[in-house]
């Protein structure tokens, strides 16, 4: 069973319910909905169609509200583009039209730039394809000459390098299309251009507002967040590498030891990790990736990440279908690999909760019984996630009675829910009908060692107090 999970971007290349069942098909774990494209009529609809898909195919599938952030794009030229050559003068200026740039001078959206700026600094515009360094600022203007030259057109993204920009996280924008989302009952929140935990803070401070629990992923794009890691992680439930905007911050040849440690530092610290941006690009046109593509999706799984994104090559790729195959093959070829089907995380640390010992203890004993499966019985998915940080060929079905729940997990590196509604089962038949569930559905056999991990109370979050290891027998009834 594949354990790295996959997430697919919609967009008007899956925007019809029959492309979405075939990617759900192949392989497809979670569905990302990019709030900087389309409107919430589109959203909405992409919404309903995963959800009667999932209905139908019965495979819940998670999906994830990306919201814009503070996105920061040059305004628009009036013929549409103009080119640049090396040391052309150039003027970002903040004060003008929206529509009235010229070979001369364009305007921004985001206003207080000249402020975040001064003479030096590099502005890296179209994801770094033009360089302009600052020569002076004079007032609302950014007065700047061109190093690197070459067509600029509307609305190209605009970076500092070395961060330093300092729009906020959530724009009005983005905290009605959360508003949006949640009422349209998204698993997950992606806050984007993260800075620090206060982000992550003020969007659960939001989310506490609406009395919803939807979980938050916060994007690593700035250089700010790369040195805030730790108490961004803490804060959040899951983060996503985003290499396009990082790369372009810290420069491409630095992205993959800062990739290698967010990857290691979120499995420590009990966090999900998704890593994105430009996986599969080639696929957007191609029907077969570069092989350097296919080296970084393994690289990935390798480091433990628990999903793989796709965007572009998903949401307006000719290949949708395609690509999802692809990376699937990849992910199961790189989990054979036995260096990542063992761990010693945390294995020195003292647990504060009994749930999550419990969990722990788990996944110790499976590994070294040659267990051939784990059964968490999960209210929210916590004990899930605490096992799965554990690198482990065993399989984990996350027992659970809430469609929201069974979504959450699904982006949980080896997690695999199953509906399984605790409080209608007599307490001392519910580990003989959790075995029946998994007998039936082929997922062991007779001989196989069982785990199940579960609480007095039924129902009850937070209740995870006791393991049992069973030993399957033949017949279709078990008493222990």
């Amino acid at each position: 069973m594949r354990r790295t999970k996959i997430i697919a971007t919609l967009g008007p290349a899956t925007s019809k319910p029959i492309t979405i069942e075939k990617l759900v098909l192949a392989g497809v774990d979670l569905f990302r909905l990019n709030y900087s494209h389309q409107d919430h009529a589109s959203h909405e609809q992409a919404i309903l169609n995963v959800r009667e898909i999932s209905t139908k195919l019965g495979i819940e599938t998670g999906v994830i509200a990306d919201l814009q952030g503070p996105k920061i794009r040059l305004e628009r030229f009036r013929k549409g583009k103009i080119v640049l050559k090396e040391n052309d003068p150039f003027i970002i200026d903040t004060a003008l039209a929206p529509s009235a740039g010229n070979q001369k001078r364009v305007g921004v959206t985001y206003k207080k730039l000249a402020k975040d700026v001064r003479k030096g600094n590099i502005l890296l515009i179209d994801d770094g394809r033009i360089e302009l360094i600052v020569e002076k600022v004079v007032d609302q203007e950014i007065h700047c000459r061109t190093i690197v030259g070459g067509t600029l057109s509307n609305n190209k993204g605009i970076n500092l390098r070395g961060g330093g920009l300092s729009a906020k996280a959530l724009t009005d924008k983005d905290k009605a299309d959360l508003v949006h989302a949640i009422h349209n009952e998204v698993d997950y929140i992606a806050v984007s251009f993260v800075r620090s935990a206060s982000d992550v803070k003020s969007t659960r401070s939001i989310l506490k507002k609406l009395k919803v629990r939807t979980k938050i992923i916060a994007k690593f794009e700035r250089i700010e967040a790369i040195h805030n890691a730790e108490e961004i992680i803490e804060a959040a439930d899951a983060i996503m590498i985003a290499r396009g905007d990082m790369g372009v911050e810290i420069g491409d040849a630095a992205l993959p030891p800062v990739q290698k440690r967010l990857i290691g530092m979120a499995r420590e610290m009990d966090t999900a990790v998704i890593t994105a941006t430009q996986m599969m690009e080639s696929m957007i046109g191609s029907q077969t990736p570069l092989r350097a593509e296919v080296f970084d999706v393994a690289n990935a799984v390798l480091d433990g990440t628990d999903a793989v994104m796709l965007s572009g090559e998903t949401s307006v790729g000719r290949y949708p279908v395609k690509v999802v195959q692809t990376m699937v093959k990849i992910c199961e070829e790189t989990e054979k690999q036995s260096s990542i089907r063992t761990s010693d995380h945390r294995i020195n640390t003292r647990f504060e909760k009994i749930d999550e010992a419990i969990a722990m203890a788990t996944m110790y004993t499976a590994n070294h019984i040659g267990a051939s499966a784990i059964v968490a019985l999960t209210e929210t998915g916590s004990t899930c996630l605490w096992m799965s940080r554990i690198s482990s060929g065993i399989p984990i079905f996350g027992f659970t009675r809430h469609l929201s729940t069974m979504r959450r997990v699904k982006l949980y590196r080896g997690v695999y829910p199953i509906f399984f509604d605790v409080t209608t089962i007599e307490s001392v038949d519910v580990n003989n009908m959790i075995i029946q569930d998994l007998v039936q559905a082929n997922l062991v056999k007779e001989g196989d060692l069982v785990i199940i991990t579960r609480g007095d109370l039924s129902g009850r979050r937070g209740g995870t107090n006791n393991m049992k290891v069973i030993r399957v027998k033949a017949a279709t009834w078990y008493n222990y």
